[in-house]
């Protein structure tokens, strides 16, 4: 099978190759194609993927390309792992947030909203050439906001593209642990949207063994998000929310935490990853070694300014691991390409198991895999203070999304101003002015 990753000079395509180089089974990838606009960040990551296939005897073949028609001909599976903009499209998303006073993260709030006015048109055409040169293909996006990329590539592709992340399966894993329970064998009831969803249950051999948790305050320290969000509040939401909830709880101590910071995530990204590539051109630096230490600074100061707010130090080695949303890639391919049937969360249209929502409206639930590709499992109602997040969050994509189809500056400001985390209509009209100033690409936004 062929693999293209589209975002292939991107820093995290050795985990995927990784996961790649463990699967030894008939039927696997055997060729994968790097497709990136940034020659230099293609050669860079080609080589750290060179020493990973090392004393690997049926390491999958790689090439990569600038061609993008080249690089979708043939594909099997699609990886869409891009960021339009970059990471200084990031910082400038951020910046601009910051000094509004509202958040600016890339995937909530404001910065996510900028970042799928850029990302939405860029991902549509993607889409339109896939279906065009590649129709077979299966595409998973791994772009974000991966819920909202993944529903404007669905009006083209449907079913054949599939989001996927990797926060519900790292924070499953996490509680399962912590239970005594193997992740392996635990049913997690999780619900809601990409970076907007909770735990409401975690079955082990048909008993759920979430109540067991809110109610231990020490089990609850012991882990990430126990800790995050403090054992009153998960008791009282008796569920446990997905770590990007934290931006949504704790709004304003995070936007100070964030405007107080010597330098923004993306900033800071951006910066780390500029010193990878610089290295990766002298064709004496290790290329693997280096790439694991950039990656581990990079996994250690996650959300540190979130960790900040709630006084709780440092990440436990136990929390540094993630869903490894590379392992979860992987069993998608396995699961579609040789029909093992599997249970994923994944993102994927709604059909009719969120109620409130149409059947169109991507979502991101447990859902059954196979050679049919992702179907949505039951799922209990969401509470009502779910129900008004997940719903005010997807009239903001659906904003987003029409906004990026009109060019209307007057939809772009109502895809802000509806944002549970942007406080203000006049807010909202500055940062499209803030936007439209740091992105060129956004002046299309020209239309009443």
């Amino acid at each position: 099978m062929k693999l293209t990753i589209l975002g292939g000079g991107g820093f995290r395509v050795p985990l995927v190759y990784g996961a790649l180089l463990a699967d030894h089974a008939e039927g696997r990838v055997s060729a994968v194609t790097l497709y990136d606009t940034d020659a230099d960040r293609l050669t860079a990551v080609a080589r750290v993927l060179a020493e990973q296939a090392e004393n690997v005897p049926d390491a999958p073949a790689v090439d990569a390309t600038t061609d993008l028609d080249e690089a979708l001909r043939g594909a099997d599976f699609v990886f869409s792992a891009i960021r339009v903009g970059g990471l200084e499209g990031r910082a400038a998303d951020e910046r601009v947030a910051l000094d509004l006073g509202v958040l600016g993260q890339e995937t909530v709030g404001a910065g996510g909203i900028a970042y799928g006015l850029r990302t939405v048109p860029v991902a549509v055409d993607l889409a339109r050439r896939i279906a065009r040169l590649a129709p077979d293909a299966w595409v998973i996006n791994f772009t974000n906001p991966a819920g909202l990329v993944t529903e404007a590539m669905s009006r083209h592709l449907g079913d054949r593209v599939i989001g996927i992340c990797d926060s519900p399966v790292g924070l499953g894993r996490r509680i399962a642990r912590v239970l005594g329970a193997d992740p392996d064998r635990a049913r997690i009831d999780y619900v809601g949207l990409n970076h907007l969803g909770w735990v409401r249950g975690l079955r082990v051999d048909g008993r759920d063994e979430l109540p067991r948790l809110l109610a231990d305050p020490a089990l609850l320290g012991s882990f990430e998000e126990g800790r995050l969000f403090g054992a009153d509040w998960l008791r009282s939401l008796g569920a446990v929310p997905n770590e990007y909830l934290h931006y949504y709880y704790f709004n304003r101590e995070a936007v100070r935490a964030y405007q107080e910071a010597e330098q923004t995530r993306g900033a800071f990204l951006r910066e780390q990853q500029e010193g990878f590539y610089a290295r990766m051109k002298d064709p004496a630096a290790p290329a693997l070694a280096t790439w694991d230490r950039t990656r581990a600074e990079r996994e250690a100061t996650y959300m540190s300014e979130n960790r900040e707010v709630a006084g709780v130090g440092e990440r436990d080695g136990s929390d540094l691991e993630s869903g490894g949303y590379e392992q979860v890639a992987l069993a998608l391919m396995r699961a579609v390409a040789r029909d093992e049937r599997t249970t994923l969360i994944l993102n994927v249209p709604n059909r009719t198991t969120l109620p409130v929502l149409d059947a169109e409206a991507v979502i991101e639930v447990p859902c059954l895999v196979d050679a049919n590709g992702a179907r949505p499992l039951a799922v209990d109602p969401l509470p009502y203070h779910a129900v008004g997040l997940v719903t005010a969050v997807k009239a903001v994509e659906r904003a987003v999304l029409e906004a990026s189809e009109s060019g209307s500056r007057a939809t772009a400001v109502k895809a802000f101003a509806l944002h549970p985390l942007v406080d203000s209509v006049t807010v909202a009209e500055r940062l499209v002015d803030g936007y439209v100033e740091a992105h060129p690409a956004l002046a299309r936004l020209n239309r009443p």
